[in-house]
């Protein structure tokens, strides 16, 4: 989780949180009460005051949103370059989305990586499994290992959603999370094969984590919160530094850090079992710091892009039918929402109120996945 901070956007699934802890400011406070349509789009250096907003709402363990304005305008700089230049995507950068709701209020965002690994390693844990036996003693052992990892290198990685807590009841999480894989889809020569989501370590009631304190405060010598600030602002470089270079013998970790390996933070939970039926398998990598679990899938695979239909838009008077997720756009133009659509083949139709959500055109090209 700490670690990924690639070129300055930090990339935790903090569904990762989508329940930070007790943030101590609220975007709108109002928005809880009065939500129209929300639709997801490619951010903006605009969106800087708003998106800052949301860093204070979530308090400290956001790497992709660190409460540093000089940060995220760097982020949204960055961001806005991927979606343009190639060479920005190959470099790391991310791109950032932003959950907008009618109006102008900005009440969730969420990231996609093309590439990690760019700028420096992107080092994970893996679980292993390691059996020994010996006649002598008449003995078999099998011990779990913690194998420093680099498989991820030039692979793609969805992350950063958070969902403002004023907002949270919408389901704008779901939205935010399956919009990244039709953004995906629509750009699919951008990625690679597969592509990984970190998720936020299990921390106890006081925010503790046994991973943490078990592991990285001895070789880091400084607070997970610190770590986490560190990271995110100046990227990854420390933890190839400072951190183990070796396996680690899980049997070696008091019980309450064996426990939490691969283990997702309590608020994080249900992004990890919708990241599962999305089509993500849990192969046993874990986050060098946090110990949450890292789990990866075959881009093609994934349920939004498996199910999804390509149709034309052509407004006509007819009974909507599906329940659908529209993404439309590419680029700076990329924009997702949930609509109610008339399928008809490869022709779809919408009630002029969702059709003008998106700005959709007669004859517009757009991709829906059934939700």
């Amino acid at each position: 989780m700490l670690q990924k901070a690639a070129n300055e956007l930090g990339n935790t699934e903090v569904s990762v949180i989508e329940a930070a802890a007790a943030p101590s400011h609220r975007v709108d406070p109002g928005a809880s009460r009065a939500l129209g349509r929300v639709v997801m789009r490619t951010a903006c250096l605009d969106d800087l005051e708003a998106i800052h907003r949301l860093a204070l709402a979530g308090g400290t363990g956001l790497t992709n949103l660190p409460p540093d304005r000089a940060a995220l305008r760097r982020k949204l700089i960055a961001s806005e370059a991927a979606l343009i230049d190639p060479a920005a995507r190959l470099a790391g950068a991310g791109i950032l989305l932003v959950a907008e709701a009618e109006g102008t209020a900005i009440v969730g965002t969420s990231c996609i990586f093309p590439r990690i690994g760019a700028e420096w390693p992107f080092y994970s844990y893996r679980l292993t499994r390691q059996a020994r036996s010996s006649r002598a003693a008449d003995r078999r052992a099998v011990q779990m290992l913690l194998v420093l990892a680099n498989d991820f290198d030039g692979e793609a990685e969805v992350g950063g959603l958070f969902i403002d807590p004023s907002a949270r009841q919408h389901a704008i999480g779901k939205l935010a999370a399956r919009s990244r894989y039709m953004f995906i889809a629509q750009h699919r020569d951008w990625f690679g094969k597969r592509v990984i989501a970190e998720l936020r370590g299990w921390q106890d009631r006081t925010g503790r984590s046994p991973v943490w304190e078990a592991i990285g405060r001895h070789f880091y010598e400084m607070t997970l919160a610190e770590a986490d600030r560190f990271g995110a602002l100046h990227g990854n470089q420390f933890i190839a530094d400072l951190g183990p270079r070796h396996p680690l013998y899980t049997s070696l970790l008091p019980p309450d850090a064996q426990a939490a390996l691969g283990k997702p933070h309590d608020h994080g939970r249900a992004a990890y079992e919708m990241l599962l039926r999305e089509g993500f398998r849990d192969e046993g990598y874990v986050d060098i710091f946090d110990g949450g679990p890292t789990p990866i899938a075959d881009i093609d695979d994934l349920a939004a892009i498996r199910s999804g239909c390509i149709a034309t838009f052509e407004p006509r008077d007819a009974e909507p039918n599906v329940d659908a997720l529209v993404a439309v756009g590419m680029g700076v133009q990329f924009r997702a929402a949930r609509l109610r659509l008339a399928v008809d083949g490869d022709l779809v139709s919408a009630v002029p109120a969702d059709a003008r959500a998106l700005q959709l055109e007669p004859g517009e090209t757009l991709r829906w996945c059934p939700i």
